[in-house]
């Protein structure tokens, strides 16, 4: 059985998400005329136009102004590059929800909302600071 996955999310406008994701730093492409692939490691995620992902999942698309649907969490190499990519997603049009802080001593992050209010966050995590068990 093949253990890859592809995340498919909407968006209301491909090219300008294709472009916000180049401009913080991911690798996006065109894929036809409808779709974009955006690759994070070793994750892809698909974008879709709202009615084509609709009409594949049978469902509406949630109203990311009301709720989340999910957060994609990404590990950062250290806190210099939490700062730096936080102001990339500002430069870009995206919105900080959580500026960067530090959580139980031994945890760095900012979460941040893209152009169509899909929450993401970058976490730098040093091990040597985190709780032995």
């Amino acid at each position: 059985m093949s253990q890859d996955i592809w995340i498919n999310l909407p968006v209301k406008d491909v090219e300008k998400s294709t472009a916000f994701f180049n401009a913080i730093g991911f690798h996006a492409v065109s894929v036809g005329n409808e779709r974009a692939k955006l690759a994070i490691g070793q994750t892809t995620i698909l974008l879709f136009p709202d009615a084509a992902f609709e009409k594949f999942t049978g469902s509406k698309t949630a109203d990311t102004s009301q709720s989340a649907e999910v957060i994609f969490s990404i590990g950062a190499e250290s806190r210099e590059e939490v700062d730096a990519f936080i102001q990339k997603v500002e430069f870009a049009g995206g919105s900080i929800f959580g500026k960067p802080s530090e959580t139980d001593g031994w945890m760095y992050g900012a979460g941040f909302a893209d152009l169509d209010g899909h929450r993401w966050n970058l976490l730098y995590m040093d091990a040597s600071k985190m709780p032995k068990r």
